[in-house]
């Protein structure tokens, strides 16, 4: 216990920029997310194509093998940045897979009956999407948002490997001057789970709110 007292600022230090991976990530994986799902639910062909493509692509690839192409491969075509916002842009597009066949259940579970009648209204496409459908559906998927939200957190323990110093990548540095893993990992552990719980509860709590009695 002493050892984690002893290095709780750099492990403090850690736990923020894992909180900010995960924020910064979360939002880029949000929008995108939304994206892809009026794409893999839009009335064109082809559009729905390239979501689909998007979705089976970032879903089967590692999130690990894209962080070191992007990082170290990248610059080699003239593209390249700092380590935390590469792992956020990584992260954000990986993750926005996952959000999209989140939200795209969450669409599938509205009545055709309210698209029709957005349609019969006048509004386009996206307005139906953005004003009728989505805002139903979003209410339906509180709880896989939360799981993906969960699932992101664990995600950014990855960025280590481009040298993001996040709460992981500390722990280890730490352990490498101290050699005592059973402590270290068992506190960076607990930070995480700490945190997954919080999104648990939170998730719980707004589908509490929000849920619509059928």
């Amino acid at each position: 216990m002493s050892v984690l007292l002893d290095h709780l600022p750099a492990l403090w230090q850690g736990l923020l920029i894992t909180l900010q991976l995960t924020v910064a990530s979360f939002l880029g994986a949000a929008v995108l997310g939304v994206l892809v799902t009026a794409l893999r639910v839009s009335p064109v062909p082809v559009l729905r194509a390239l979501g689909t493509v998007y979705v089976e692509t970032f879903q089967n690839l590692p999130l690990l093998v894209l962080l070191v192409l992007v990082f170290f491969g990248f610059p080699y075509i003239g593209i390249k940045g700092p380590a935390i916002l590469t792992a956020i842009v990584v992260i954000a597009v990986y993750e926005a897979a996952y959000v999209a066949e989140a939200l795209r259940s969450g669409v599938n579970s509205v009545s055709k009956g309210q698209g029709e009648a957005a349609r019969a209204l006048g509004l386009t496409f996206t307005q139906s999407l953005r004003l009728v459908i989505l805002p139903q559906a979003l209410r339906t998927v509180v709880q896989p948002l939360g799981n993906v939200t969960i699932q992101l957190v664990m995600a950014t323990a990855l960025a280590g490997a481009i040298s993001v110093v996040d709460l992981t990548e500390e722990a280890n540095r730490i352990n490498l001057v101290e050699a005592q893993p059973i402590a270290i990992f068992v506190g960076s552990g607990a930070a995480y789970a700490a945190i997954a719980g919080l999104i648990g509860l939170a998730a719980g709590w707004l589908e509490r709110r929000l849920v619509i009695v059928r």
